[in-house]
């Protein structure tokens, strides 16, 4: 239902954020459509984009449809640029269901002089309302080497389970600080 729609906005998207940033001024873009489609529902995009005058730059986009029956699905995306080189994005998709039902899955990424980390997750909901939900989360310092991971879950009935983990640049485990 939404793929032709959403490869179209993030391929604007993606293509206004290069031209940007192959511009040495500061620029900014920004737009959006919202239309009927075939299906009965609704089509809606919009994006932005813009660089700094010094290298700074984002872009980010947002797709929905619906299809006039309860059912219906958004992805977003964006990325980022600062003037110091530290670089990030994120990319997300909810679906539901007429019948209450919903998906949900996302991640991120960011690095810098610090150091890097990364996310990513996904959240079901069933008609009958039980949930299920699972993150893993990744912090690397740029210093160390040293890595901390954290998983966490949810699910309706047993509560939320967490572990988290820390490994060396070699990769022995070690003692987690706070």
């Amino acid at each position: 239902m939404k793929t032709r729609h959403t490869a179209k906005l993030f391929l604007a998207t993606a293509s206004l954020g290069l031209l940007l940033a192959a511009t040495d001024a500061a620029a900014f873009a920004s737009g959006r459509v919202v239309r009927q489609n075939p299906a009965g529902g609704v089509t809606a995009g919009k994006f932005r984009a813009g660089q700094g005058p010094n290298g700074g730059a984002f872009a980010r986009g947002r797709a929905t449809v619906t299809d006039g029956a309860g059912n219906g699905s958004t992805v977003s995306g964006g990325a980022f640029r600062t003037a110091n080189g530290a670089t990030g994005a994120r990319a997300g998709q909810t679906t539901w269901n007429a019948d209450g039902s919903a998906s949900h899955q996302s991640g991120f990424q960011a690095s810098g002089a610090k150091g890097s980390a990364q996310s990513s997750g996904s959240a079901t909901r069933s008609a009958d309302g039980t949930v299920n939900q699972s993150r893993t989360t990744t912090a690397t310092s740029s210093a160390t080497g040293d890595t901390r991971t954290t998983t966490e879950s949810y699910s309706t009935g047993s509560g939320v389970t967490r572990t988290t983990t820390c490994t060396d640049a070699g990769g022995n485990t070690i003692p987690c600080s706070h």
